[in-house]
């Protein structure tokens, strides 16, 4: 008896999927009415993703140079132990450094980039009215128009990318807010607002920000939620000693959460967020003065909206002979290998670190010019085959007039701000 391509064990066909590479996989979806609502699961793209990239065994990661963004892996040999790579008679950690670019298209410039769930929230270098959002490995985009230009202090404005169902990792939403807290309170302010995506319309927040989020913290995505490095806002230093999120689900932001306290009595004045495989966070701490000789990465042992507990990843005290490199932005952790990946905040921006336990740092040249103006970033990055809704055709929804009255409110506030000299 002939058997069915539908009628196959569940596990004989997700062998099929491990082994096709994740661009054709739109092609094998389209089999059968079975293999595509499988393909669509969650359970089943954690396990492909894992999978994957257990086979290319890289550390895969998307890097923002001269305004251009590229797919970077970072392959570091597993027969050397960092912690003994300056022991005698041990050669030194085999690392090989692999890039290349991806165009979203090659005359759009890219001037910031956000990831969530395999997708890119983009922003233009060129065109301030509208961002963009794509899935690189799946070849879709949505291009979202902003209700107001935030030039020419675009980099007041702070966005996330986020979705409200948590189960299927659908219903995307774009949180877009600027809030001007230096002269609190007498002389602030803020605007929260987002754009749904199925419904193609903004809505703004009623947010009352007990908080500060500096204006150059880009945050973190994490299990559709995104998080910030912030402070209290009454708090008289300028010392983040917090962490708090939003979740797109509720529409609302958590609670201060403590980041370790342990590591806040070396009083490091930058802190930095990134994530470890897209299931915990990892903080990194770092000094503003050259001469320091230190630096701590945090990771989350637990993390929701509610509740947050860390333990130290790893931690360099070179003493007074050798100096720290500074990681500039972004930076990627190999939580199996126990490094640590980033560009160096120099001169030229040019070189790309890896730091290991021991006091293990290796220093790469990337052997490409660094635009001055564009400033290096790298995050991890983990293929996601989650669509991108499209906008339906027709009329667009028409806004509320409770809406619009809002929108008009906050756009009256703007200009006010603006002429008692608010900086903005």
């Amino acid at each position: 008896m002939t058997t069915m391509i539908s009628n196959l064990p569940r596990v004989l066909i997700e062998e099929i999927f491990f082994r096709v590479p994740l661009k054709s996989l739109r092609a094998v979806r389209l089999t059968c009415k079975s293999w595509n609502t499988l393909s669509k699961s969650r359970s089943f793209r954690k396990l492909y993703i894992s999978k994957r990239a257990t086979r290319e065994e890289e550390s895969m990661m998307i890097a923002m140079m001269n305004f251009d963004l590229y797919s970077m892996r970072v392959v570091v040999d597993d027969d050397v132990d960092p912690s003994k790579a300056f022991k005698k008679k041990r050669k030194k950690k085999s690392i090989a450094f692999k890039r290349q670019p991806i165009f979203l298209d090659e005359q759009v410039k890219i001037s910031q980039v956000f990831h969530c769930e395999g997708l890119l929230l983009c922003f233009l270098k060129e065109d301030d009215t509208r961002v963009v959002v794509w899935n690189p490995y799946c070849g879709q985009t949505r291009w979202i128009q902003l209700r107001y230009s935030h030039r020419p202090h675009k980099d007041r404005f702070i966005y996330a990318l986020g979705y409200k169902d948590k189960e299927s990792r659908g219903s995307f939403q774009l949180l877009r807010f600027v809030d001007y807290f230096l002269g609190a309170p007498k002389n602030q302010y803020f605007w929260y607002e987002i754009y749904d995506f199925n419904s193609e319309s903004w809505t703004t927040l009623d947010v009352t920000p007990h908080w500060c989020i500096y204006c150059c913290d880009r945050g973190v995505s994490l299990n559709g939620n995104t998080y910030w490095c912030a402070k209290e806002r009454k708090a008289e230093d300028d010392i983040v000693d917090h962490i708090i999120s939003f979740d797109f689900t509720n529409e609302r932001f958590g609670p201060l959460l403590p980041l370790p306290s342990k590591v806040m009595e070396h009083e490091y004045e930058i802190v930095t967020l990134s994530y470890v495989k897209e299931e915990k966070l990892a903080a990194l701490f770092q000094h503003y003065e050259a001469d320091w000789n230190e630096f701590d990465i945090w990771i989350t042992t637990k993390i929701d909206a509610e509740v947050v507990s860390w333990s130290m990843f790893l931690r360099m005290d070179t003493g007074p002979r050798i100096e720290v490199p500074h990681i500039c932005e972004g930076f990627f952790i190999d939580e199996e290998k126990k490094v640590a990946m980033g560009f160096e905040e120099d001169f030229d921006r040019k070189t790309f670190i890896i730091i290991g336990e021991a006091g293990y740092v290796r220093k790469l040249d990337i052997k490409a010019h660094v635009d001055r103006k564009c400033r290096p970033t790298v995050c991890s990055y983990v293929p996601s085959l989650v669509q991108i809704k499209k906008p339906a055709r027709g009329k667009r929804k028409r806004q509320s007039s409770l809406e619009k009255r809002l929108f008009d409110q906050n756009m009256l506030r703007l200009e006010a701000f603006k002429k008692l000299g608010g900086y903005f």
